[in-house]
């Protein structure tokens, strides 16, 4: 337990989520406590992770969470660890839930140069109905971007994963590839917009104007008794520049869905409530969810992907592989990740800001400013 590795956690203390300022110290090493000198508040050193507050030893947690996210049945972890199956589903929701924070503090906060996405939906059954689930991909380095599980396959769905793909995304010429569903091109064109500059005198809400070279392409699928038919075409953009972005993003072809196709089939094989024709159904939106997330974020962090490998040339004959997540490859990280550290991950809240309020601040005010706010 290193204090210098960890911050509080408290909303309301100025030092939130602020790591190496000399704040934090042991309280109690026998129970792994902590104290944050600022506010004078106690934790445990596992709060914010899965771990807190778990009889269970930690190592044994992962390990049925890993087996659980590479298609091993629940029935079958109940039978091999004895453990009940709803102790292993709320491990199961609290590892999900953890892994929708990590993804949206480290992925969906960056600004990256996508170049090509990809987007498609995944037909879902569960009890009682079907569920859609969502899910968008960055080409050239093959990571998964956002994801979205809803009971219908509407705008509603489509726009909420734009939005996110918006979020984490520079103003840069971007290729996207959906398929012949209608609410594709709309959304993905309300998104990407931002604010015009007021003129002077300009009253009232600020202009929305659309980013340049937003390229969308549809790749349309007509399957009969007979044919298979592939309609591939440009909803918006000129020929010259879509042709461009495929070459910098997959180094040349045709417009395609593929690597969208690819990640969903990954993760049929890692979800079994996702598997074809299979009995094994989830029970409600909520586990879904959590599978998506928890596997979006083992492919993201931990899995080395075989086609973002770099070789190393020790002599003209000889070479060696570097292999590379899609984290490493978008440069949101310089390692893979183990499991561990994907789950003791913490999330730091957002930083303190001094209260809003007329006139000069008061010296113990200033004083906060001053040492937590450079």
């Amino acid at each position: 337990m290193n204090p210098e590795e960890l911050f509080c956690l408290n909303l309301s203390c100025p030092a939130r989520g602020q790591i190496g300022k000399g704040n934090i110290g042991v309280h109690s090493e026998k129970e792994e406590r902590c104290i944050c000198h600022e506010c004078g508040k106690t934790f445990a050193a596992t709060k914010g992770t899965i771990f807190h507050r778990l009889r269970t030893d930690p190592e044994t947690v992962m390990l049925v969470i890993v087996l659980l996210s590479y298609q091993c049945p629940i029935p079958a972890i109940v039978k091999a660890f004895g453990y009940d199956e709803r102790t292993v589903k709320s491990w199961w929701n609290r590892a999900g839930v953890h892994c929708e924070g990590l993804h949206e503090h480290i992925v969906g906060r960056s600004k990256l140069e996508l170049i090509q996405i990809q987007a498609d939906e995944i037909r879902v059954k569960v009890w009682g109905g079907v569920v859609w689930m969502a899910m968008c991909i960055a080409v050239p380095s093959r990571l998964w971007l956002a994801g979205v599980v809803s009971p219908k396959r509407d705008r509603s769905l489509i726009q909420r994963l734009a939005d996110q793909v918006r979020n984490c995304s520079l103003c840069r010429p971007v290729l996207i590839a959906v398929d012949g569903l209608a609410s594709y091109p709309g959304a993905f064109k309300r998104a990407f917009r931002s604010k015009a500059r007021r003129e002077p005198g300009q009253r009232g809400r600020s202009r929305l104007v659309e980013w340049p070279d937003i390229q969308i392409v549809q790749v349309v699928k007509k399957r009969t008794h007979d044919s298979f038919d592939v309609c591939r075409r440009i909803y918006q953009g000129s020929q010259a520049v879509v042709e461009r972005l495929i070459f910098n993003s997959q180094g040349g072809g045709v417009i395609n869905t593929a690597y969208i196709e690819r990640i969903n089939a990954t993760f049929r094989q890692r979800i079994p409530w996702l598997t074809r024709r299979s009995r094994y159904l989830a029970h409600d939106i909520a586990v879904l969810q959590s599978s998506m997330f928890i596997v979006g974020c083992f492919y993201n962090f931990h899995d080395f992907h075989h086609s973002l490998r770099l070789p190393i040339w020790i002599s003209e004959t000889k070479k060696r592989w570097v292999h590379r997540t899609p984290a490493m490859a978008a440069g949101l990280t310089d390692h893979p990740w183990s499991i561990s550290e994907i789950f003791a991950f913490r999330i730091p809240p957002e930083p303190w800001t001094p209260p809003l309020q007329r006139g000069r601040p008061s010296k113990h005010t200033q004083s906060l400013v001053d040492r937590w706010c450079q």
